[in-house]
This record gives C-alpha cells, structure tokens and sequence, in this order.
C-alpha cells in the first residue's frame, strides 16, 4: 500500500473588521481562482468549502474556511505544496490560518499563520508560520 498523507485544515477571518461583503467576495474569489486540476502537489478549489457571500446568520463573529485532501505521500513535495497555499493567503484576508499535515511515517505537522494588527489583507506578504511536530507510535506486543 502506498503511503497516505492527510491534509486538512482552517482560514479564519473576522468580519468585524472592515468590509463584511467585500473581505467574503475577496476570499472567495480567491480560491474561486485555484485550478480544479493542477500540476502536483495539488492545491485546487475542491479541497475548500467555499463561504458564502451574502451575510450568514449561523455564523457568530468568525468567518471559517476549511478544507482537506488525501495525497499520496504529498510529504516529499511539502515545500511546494506550503508555498502555493502562502501565496493562496497572500490574496486573502484573514486573522489566521492553521494546516495540519498527518503522515503514516513522520506523524502529525501542525503550522500555524497569525496575522498582525487586524488581520492580512490581499498583498501584504505572508508573516513567520510556526510549526508543530507530534509523532505516536504504537507498539503491538
């Protein structure tokens, strides 16, 4: 069997801050604008579950936008993988985001992108991620 590699994870963006519509708008064009077939590592629209535009009553303050994947040992490519998801962010806003990586060989990765002030607004630059490593072994006796 080959090695599975999970992929899944959150972009929160706060809709206090400045313009609800236009902050929605701008986030879903955003991913509206990956390719629904890439060249590997695959970053493409189907992964996310897109927000709606019009303002929801289910949501309290948060605006959360989640996604996830199934890779074939997506780990070997994840510096490519990890730049198109910054530059994914760079054309959004949000306040933060957090990716988790779960691999059969090397455990769990969690990285973590906080925004400054109020928050990344599209083409300010990508701040310091902050990675996570935890690894489980279990041992049958």
């Amino acid at each position: 069997m080959d090695q599975e590699s999970i992929v899944y994870g959150c972009i929160k963006d706060v809709a206090q801050f400045g313009n609800e519509s236009q902050r929605k708008q701008a986030n879903r064009r955003a991913m509206l604008s990956l390719p629904t077939a890439d060249e590997w590592p695959y970053l493409c629209q189907e992964m996310f579950a897109l927000p709606r535009v019009e303002s929801a009553t289910d949501t309290y303050q948060t605006e959360v936008m989640h996604f996830g994947a199934s890779y074939k040992a997506i780990e070997y490519e994840w510096e490519h993988w990890m730049k198109k998801f910054e530059n994914l962010l760079d054309s959004m806003y949000w306040v933060s985001a957090v990716v988790h990586l779960e691999t059969e060989l090397s455990g769990t990765h969690t990285f973590v992108w906080e925004s400054y002030n109020n928050g990344h607004e599209p083409g300010a630059g990508i701040q310091q991620v902050r990675c996570e490593w935890t690894h489980e072994n279990s041992f049958t006796g």
